[in-house]
């Protein structure tokens, strides 16, 4: 027998009972899609901890600090602090594109009536590109080195999205019962804006005494709207911030030290030298599965290391567990359906026992029984594998049309702008749906297979 036949035979019998090869398919219509619709949440729960976590920062950016011990294995108590040796050190790791420190101060904004606290973060210029820092206008900070440090001295920065947003006008009497203020009348390109590390700048209450020293910034660029981390900062060449910082250093110290300090200044001066560190740096690493391997690296130095990568492994774990109960209902759905396939086969076995004696009587092989009832066993699962992925397809449509905005929002605080799916069916898992039902078919089958294949001719074609 042809495989032209056998699919034509196998065809006919199960049209023949349409209505139980439709409740059989459909016992299989609805095993699939409940394994689908399942899975397919528990991946859409995967992309939602993802997108979260990147709201927050880069996926393959590890956080640096200061350690203790000389790594793994080490003895030694001595704190590990993060100096240009360590950043040096930490370029020649393995996968990792850039290292940057990281200096952060708090500094004091002035433009007009309007004034700003604000976090400076001094960074290597040629990092803020590696690191993912993109424009909305203007350009990046360029490599041409610190400027020099004066009351004259205009310093080029770069604001995040949201910075113009927190300037404020002290004297404004504001119903907040309305609503927010109205955004400040501000051009960061074009207006002129100070800066000071003393918070009493511009304080017309800050009483008598001499003026604090303020600098001129003027925007280089504004980035996009990015995360946390990048929105409500201002990005200043490094060497710049740390000339700014030792200036303002030497200020404090001649204000309100006066001269008991000048004796001991140059032993500060050393002291202060030695000393110098960052507070934390920032690895950029070329892969996120790469990840994992350079924070053991740096762990190994002696550092303490983190990213967000930990964060999404251990949100992972938890979907994983979610998915495996989410799957295992659906299973139980397939499994009834794999009972319902033997069932019908056996059925047939018991209709067709006259049909199957001829079969053998005219010189029909073994094996071409057994494709037979291979064959229609495998149709009922493929068929209800396809109409339950199909199926499975429109219930994830109309989940991320109609539930995603709203579940998100309860579930994770991500607004409905259509850029978030809590279901999602990719072609691997649909593939796989496909083979997997045809082979719960094909093993359904296989025992009522056997049993046609043993059936006695002579007694087959005795039954009625």
């Amino acid at each position: 027998m042809n495989s032209i036949d056998l699919i034509r035979m196998g065809v006919k019998n199960l049209w023949r009972r349409k209505l139980r090869t439709f409740l059989t398919v459909l016992g299989v219509v609805i095993g699939t899609a409940s394994i689908m619709v399942m899975v397919s949440l528990g991946l859409g729960m995967n992309e939602i901890f993802k997108q979260q976590l990147e709201r927050m920062g880069s996926l393959t950016v590890v956080q640096v600090y200061p350690g203790w011990g000389g790594g793994m294995g080490g003895g030694d108590s001595k704190e590990k602090k993060i100096t240009d040796a360590t950043i040096d050190e930490l370029s020649r790791i393995p996968n990792v594109v850039v290292a940057s420190p990281f200096l952060q101060e708090n500094a004091k904004m002035i433009s007009g009536k309007y004034e700003n606290y604000i976090n400076i973060i001094g960074i290597k210029p040629e990092a803020l590109e590696a690191f993912g820092y993109e424009l909305e206008e203007g350009e990046l900070l360029d490599n041409t080195g610190p400027v020099q440090i004066n009351p004259s001295s205009t310093i080029k920065v770069l604001f995040g999205a949201g910075v113009k947003e927190q300037f404020w006008d002290p004297n404004s009497r504001h119903d907040w019962s309305q609503g927010p203020p109205p955004t400040p009348d501000i051009d960061l390109f074009q207006d002129r804006i100070e800066m000071s590390f003393d918070h009493s700048f511009g304080d017309r209450r800050s009483g008598g005494g001499s003026r604090p020293t303020a600098y001129r910034v003027q925007a280089a660029g504004i980035l996009k709207a990015s995360n946390y981390e990048v929105d409500y900062n201002v990005f200043m060449d490094l060497n710049t911030l740390k000339k700014l910082k030792k200036a303002y250093e030497k200020e404090q110290s001649r204000r309100e030290q006066g001269n008991q300090m000048i004796q001991d200044s140059g032993s500060q001066r050393r002291k202060r030298k030695e000393e110098e560190s960052y507070s934390r740096a920032s690895v950029k690493v070329n892969d996120v599965n790469n990840v994992e391997e350079v924070e053991k690296t740096i762990e190994e130095l002696g550092f303490s290391a983190y990213s967000l990568n930990q964060d999404l492994e251990s949100m992972k774990k938890t979907s994983m567990g979610v998915q495996a109960v989410l799957g295992g209902i659906g299973a139980i759905s397939l499994l009834v359906a794999a009972i319902g396939i033997t069932n019908t086969m056996i059925m047939s076995i018991y209709e067709r026992t006259r049909e199957i004696g001829v079969m053998k009587v005219i010189g029909a092989a073994l094996k071409d029984i057994r494709r037979i009832f291979l064959f229609e066993a495998g149709m009922i699962g493929f068929l209800g594998g396809i109409t339950g992925l199909l199926i499975s397809y429109g219930i994830s449509f109309l989940m991320n049309k109609f539930v995603a905005g709203g579940l998100g929002e309860a579930m994770f605080g991500m607004g409905g702008d259509g850029a978030s799916k809590i279901s999602i069916i990719p072609l691997w898992l649909a593939m796989a749906s496909l083979v997997f039902t045809t082979l719960v078919g094909l093993i359904s089958g296989f025992y009522p297979a056997r049993r046609a294949m043993k059936l006695s001719a002579l007694e087959a074609i005795k039954t009625e």
